[in-house]
């Protein structure tokens, strides 16, 4: 009897995905820095630059488990609109192979541009509600910082990962990371362009593991 239910546990385990077979999860909370003060505001949050760093107000991280993960096939496309004279999402976080698109929601041309060793392009001066959106693929790792030519105040980061598994915290530092696999990995927080916290992790499969970083 127990050798039937063995045999059954193991036909029905070949039919579940992998992350259902190792699951695990991490949560916890990153300490923040304190909010800049920014010299232009918008409707919502702007990246702001403090001696050369460039960062969030208000301040947020980006968690994400960094190890040896298998490639995936195809992402899903995400996006950073234009809204308000300002980028929404001002921070994204993307994996390396993503396409990502720029909408523009607004009532005037936008051009949207950046400088930054992981990616440069120059989308072009574009009106109000163009299709298809302009759009970049983002095949390297690393920060990449948005602007645009007409509106000097615009700013955004996207934050290209070689990890499918990773987050961005709430205002006040909170993260859950779901779907992982069992394992010893590295745990980091992207706090800015010159800040990356990180904590080893051993993940056991259906555990949940509370880690904060200070």
């Amino acid at each position: 009897m127990h050798c039937k239910f063995f045999r059954l546990a193991l036909a029905l385990a070949a039919f579940l995905p992998l992350s259902c077979l190792a699951q695990a999860t991490l949560e916890g909370k990153v300490a923040l820095p304190k909010a800049h003060s920014a010299p232009i505001l918008t409707a919502r949050y702007e990246i702001v630059s403090k001696a050369g760093v460039l960062a969030t107000d208000p301040p947020r991280a980006v968690v994400y488990l960094a190890g040896d993960f298998s490639k995936p096939g195809a992402l899903p496309t995400k996006q950073v609109a234009q809204k308000d004279y300002a980028f929404v999402p001002p921070l994204l976080a993307i994996e390396v192979g993503t396409k990502v698109t720029f909408p523009n929601h607004d009532d005037t041309y936008h051009n949207i541009f950046s400088f930054s060793p992981a990616k440069r392009f120059d989308l072009g001066r574009y009106p109000p509600g163009e299709e298809p959106a302009p759009f970049q693929v983002f095949d390297k790792p690393g920060l990449v910082t948005l602007r645009c030519d007409i509106h000097e105040h615009m700013r955004g980061l996207i934050l290209v990962l070689d990890t499918p598994y990773f987050t961005v915290t709430d205002t006040e530092g909170k993260y859950r990371l779901t779907n992982l696999p069992a394992g010893h990995f590295v745990l980091r927080a992207w706090i800015d362009s010159r800040t990356t916290r990180e904590r080893p992790v051993d993940l056991k499969r259906g555990a949940t593991l509370h880690v904060d970083l200070p």
